[in-house]
């Protein structure tokens, strides 16, 4: 009896000794759990707190630097004008540029105005011209050229001979075509004659072509209607005849 005594007590005791051992055990394994999180937080805490006070010093410059003051206000305003005035100043010059542009233009236009205002008057002048020029034409030289002798039916001691009317004539019509020429000229109106000159359709006009031996083909051969210019533009195309290429 005292030994079966004896063993449930040892069996008491080791299960109170094992079960203070484990609890003993487990209380200092969680607090070295407790002293590892500690320690961690600590450590996180104290890697983090250089960034976090590198934050607020950027934050406090970043404050500085968007600060509104009454200086940087007018710097802003100065930009401001100054670039309108910049603006201005560019649409004044191309505003200026197109008036002179436009003033320019005006007096070319009235200049040309001026110039060929008489255009188709002139060209209804020079039919009269070419009328006299083949009134000219019509009385040879020879003709001209012979002696004055009073006519042999005359009995008046002052008449004059047929040649001599007929010189007088020749010499008014000549003093007319002259005169009118020198008008035309007055205007800027200038007569061509392209005899020997290579044919150009914009400043002649063929009336025939003739196989002539010894000329370059496309060689004005005759003018039969003198060509007009008033200033640089053609007023009447010259009339002629053209060398054939017989080739």
């Amino acid at each position: 009896m005292n030994s079966a005594y004896v063993r449930q007590a040892f069996r008491s005791s080791t299960a109170s000794l094992s079960s203070r051992t484990i609890g003993r055990s487990s209380r200092d394994a969680l607090s070295s759990h407790r002293r590892r999180i500690v320690l961690g937080t600590r450590q996180y805490s104290d890697d983090k707190a250089p960034a976090t006070e590198q934050k607020t010093e950027a934050d406090e410059v970043e404050t500085d630097k968007t600060e509104v003051t009454p200086e940087t206000e007018l710097l802003k305003t100065i930009k401001a004008k100054e670039a309108e005035t910049a603006d201005l100043k560019s649409r004044l010059q191309y505003l200026q540029a197109d008036f002179l542009n436009l003033q320019r233009n005006a007096a070319r236009e009235k200049e040309q105005q001026r110039d060929f205002a008489i255009t188709r008057f002139a060209g209804d002048l020079l039919e009269t011209v070419d009328v006299l020029a083949l009134a000219l034409k019509s009385v040879p030289e020879d003709v001209l050229a012979q002696s004055d002798s009073p006519s042999p039916d005359s009995s008046s001691p002052n008449s004059k001979s047929v040649q001599t009317y007929l010189k007088e004539l020749h010499q008014g019509v000549d003093m007319t075509h002259r005169l009118l020429l020198s008008t035309l000229f007055k205007y800027h109106v200038k007569p061509f004659d392209p005899t020997g000159d290579k044919f150009d359709p914009n400043q002649h006009e063929a009336l025939y072509q003739a196989p002539i031996p010894g000329k370059e083909p496309g060689t004005i051969l005759e003018c039969q209607k003198t060509g007009y210019t008033i200033k640089d533009r053609l007023l009447r195309a010259a009339q002629v005849g053209v060398v054939q290429d017989t080739s």
